[in-house]
């Protein structure tokens, strides 16, 4: 896997990510949630109802309930949410996805850049 890019995003790249992750208990996805936002790490996140996780894992297919947190964050902020969800999660191997925000409400998207700076 090639390394994770570092630096300030490019100048072109969307300001404000939303980023998912799961675990397996709705503490942790509490605990998960609450810290980021605690930390400035995220202005805003959600955790939902249980959701049926299939993967692969060592070989065999497995199946689980996992409880989703998706949070809100400016690009710039990323690699500190990152590194934070992955010292404080649960899991071995943690998903982490973040996925841009290429349009939305100017006042909102100025909130995430605010709530994160």
């Amino acid at each position: 896997m090639p390394p994770a890019p570092t630096g300030p995003p490019a100048p072109d790249a969307p300001a404000v990510l939303t980023v998912l992750t799961t675990t397996d208990t709705p503490d942790g996805a509490d605990t998960l949630a609450r810290g980021a936002v605690e930390a400035r790490l995220a202005a805003c996140a959600q955790v939902s109802a249980a959701v049926t996780s299939v993967y692969r894992w060592e070989g065999a297919v497995e199946t689980a309930r996992e409880y989703q947190v998706l949070l809100k964050t400016s690009a710039a902020r990323y690699p500190d949410l990152e590194r934070w969800l992955t010292e404080h999660h649960d899991y071995d191997t943690p998903e982490i996805i973040a996925v841009p925000v290429v349009r939305g409400a100017p006042g909102y998207l100025a909130w995430v850049a605010a709530e994160t700076a």
